[in-house]
């Protein structure tokens, strides 16, 4: 099964297994949301109740009373083990794939960035042969371009946690759709950083792009 089969279903799996919890712990969650001051704290403070990301918080919030029966409780639950069951790896194996210490910021010219840019860079290929640092430098250059022009939104990933950065998001516009490429440095991967990249560029980029479809690449 392939890496990004691999990230939709735990994807789901853990948004599946919060809401999960969310029933389970129904009264303390909704205590909690009464008593906040606003969604942003409701938010924040679902999320810490129930050991999950602000993302699949919202998917809590977001339940209708016709969830709330035995039935539908039966029914996450029995889709939880389905899930389960397909899973190669889990997040104790993939930590950061939580998103729990992970950000997106945009991409800028800077020198970290650019060296990160050419991390990337030096991997692609064409008829067999790697790219210049021509080819490298006038790609960044085109690309921070369309970034000004907003055909374009990159950003660059980082683990909060280890105030590293991991990779890049790149989306660019065409027509109505955003074509996402996602890239994790080497030494970072099969970590959960292309699973954490996915959950957080579609919210970035849909902000960046309203009204369009996100075809997202799977990571390297």
């Amino acid at each position: 099964m392939t890496t990004q089969v691999q990230d939709r279903i735990h994807d789901r799996r853990e948004l599946t297994a919060a809401l999960l919890r969310a029933l389970e712990r129904r009264h303390e969650v909704l205590d909690a949301i009464v008593d906040s001051k606003d969604h942003a704290e409701a938010l924040t403070t679902v999320a810490g109740l129930l050991d999950t990301s602000e993302a699949y918080a919202e998917a809590v919030l977001n339940l209708t009373f016709r969830r709330l029966t035995k039935d539908e409780r039966l029914r996450i639950q029995s889709e939880l083990e389905d899930l389960d069951a397909k899973l190669e790896w889990t997040a104790s194996d993939r930590p950061a794939s939580t998103g729990r210490n992970f950000r997106l910021r945009p991409f800028t010219p800077t020198d970290g960035d650019a060296e990160l840019f050419r991390r990337r860079c030096a991997e692609q290929e064409e008829d067999g042969t790697p790219w210049s640092q021509e080819r490298i430098e006038k790609e960044r250059a085109e690309g921070l371009k369309r970034i000004d022009d907003e055909s374009a939104a990159w950003f660059v990933c980082e683990d909060t946690a280890e105030n590293t950065s991991v990779g890049l998001v790149f989306g660019e516009l065409t027509g109505r759709e955003v074509d996402v490429a996602i890239w994790v440095a080497p030494e970072c991967r099969k970590k959960g950083y292309g699973t954490a990249a996915v959950k957080h560029s579609r919210q970035e980029l849909a902000a960046e792009f309203p009204g369009t479809v996100l075809v997202v690449r799977a990571p390297a």
